[in-house]
């Protein structure tokens, strides 16, 4: 079977590249597929940001996207006009050239675009994060008819993406809902490869988060929530994981909240399972989650997880008062009184730990890749059937 995918690029660290990446491997080195990738964005001498096997073919097209943000409205728009041609074109090309068996793009990359080339490939748009904010960024900060046309935009985006994928894969049932016009809906979860060398014991004096600093985590609502658990417990420390934008706007709200003792920005790291087995609890308190890797990381240490109730990702994966708790989007109350709740109780952070571990048996990789062949095999036989 050959499979593609068509993504902007892969030297971006992010979760979606990283789950990518490795469904790609897998698919090529377990399932023996010929396997693809079409990056639209990236040059050849950009490094990927994450290991990619040999056995999986990778296509860089370099179309210059990003040179549009250099022009004012409305001639960006004449720019990115062209530009979308030269984007078909190219893929046209290179798809006519693999004659792949499944076309796969992402929800949030020109699915619009992929999903109308006209080839014999079923076409699966991946919904990395959810519909209700899908794009919803374009715009932001503009004129008043950018912002307009941007909801026009998006409007037609969706529904070009419902009636030409065969298949939309999302990973939450609340996301499936959402995309429930599609000709069909699937949900598959993401999983977890990080390697397990030790577990948290749960008595570290210490808090863990992870993620871009970007406004999506929400990191500056954790830390607001931060500065009331640490007048009860200021001998607990709480450590951030993530690079991004915001990094200096955060740092300085840490500066302002008196917080600096107590509080770190740390820079990404590829041991991240040890800073995990470091730590005794996790949050999250992302705006949105397409899925939430950190948290499904964390429950596979072992560690405890507090997060908002956004949409959809935490309540997918923790059961509420048994591995972890997620408390109403945006209460950063009730975010510290949960995450006193556990500093408070040994005993019952050791327990949430070893529900934890149970949990995240679930979206183990052999599990959740089985569920993607099966998938596969039975589109190329027309036999898959849809939620809605």
């Amino acid at each position: 079977m050959r499979i593609t995918y068509v993504i902007d690029t892969l030297a971006s660290k992010g979760g979606a590249e990283r789950i990518i990446i490795e469904k790609m491997n897998y698919l090529a080195s377990h399932f023996g597929y010929e396997v693809s990738v079409i990056c639209c964005y990236q040059c050849e001498g950009d490094v990927n940001a994450y290991p990619l096997s040999d056995k999986v073919s990778q296509i860089y097209l370099h179309v210059p996207f990003y040179s549009q943000y250099q022009y004012p409205y409305p001639y960006r728009l004449w720019v990115k006009r062209n530009l979308n041609q030269a984007l078909r074109r190219e893929l046209l090309q290179e798809v006519f050239r693999i004659d792949p068996d499944i076309l796969i793009c992402t929800s949030y990359f020109r699915a619009d675009v992929i999903c109308k080339i006209n080839c014999r490939a079923k076409k699966v748009v991946e919904a990395h994060e959810p519909r209700l904010f899908t794009l919803s960024n374009e715009g932001l900060g503009r004129s008043f008819l950018v912002k307009m046309y941007m909801v026009l935009y998006r409007k037609f985006y969706f529904r070009t993406v419902e009636r030409y994928a065969d298949v939309v894969v999302t990973l939450t049932d609340g996301d499936a809902y959402a995309w429930r016009r599609a000709n069909r809906v699937m949900v598959i979860r993401n999983f977890s490869s990080l390697s397990v060398n030790r577990r948290s014991d749960v008595s570290a004096k210490r808090v863990i988060a992870v993620g871009r600093l970007e406004w999506v985590k929400g990191f500056d609502r954790l830390i607001n929530a931060w500065a009331i658990v640490s007048k009860q417990h200021p001998d607990w420390k709480l450590d951030i994981f993530g690079e991004g934008t915001l990094e200096g706007e955060l740092k300085k709200q840490i500066q302002e909240l008196n917080q600096s003792n107590c509080i770190e920005i740390h820079p990404f790291t590829s041991d991240i399972h040890e800073e995990y087995a470091k730590s005794s609890i996790l949050v999250s308190s992302s705006h949105f989650e397409g899925f939430s890797l950190a948290i499904l990381e964390a429950l596979r240490i072992g560690v405890p997880c507090v997060a908002f109730d956004c949409p959809y990702g935490p309540r997918t994966i923790i059961k509420n008062n048994k591995c972890g708790f997620f408390v109403p989007d945006g209460n950063k109350l009730a975010l510290a009184d949960r995450i006193n709740r556990l500093i408070d109780n040994p005993e019952m952070r050791r327990s949430f730990s070893k529900a934890g571990v149970h949990r995240a048996e679930f979206f183990k990789i052999n599990v959740v890749m089985n569920q993607w062949k099966n998938f596969f095999e039975n589109l190329v036989k027309g036999k898959v059937t849809s939620l809605f």
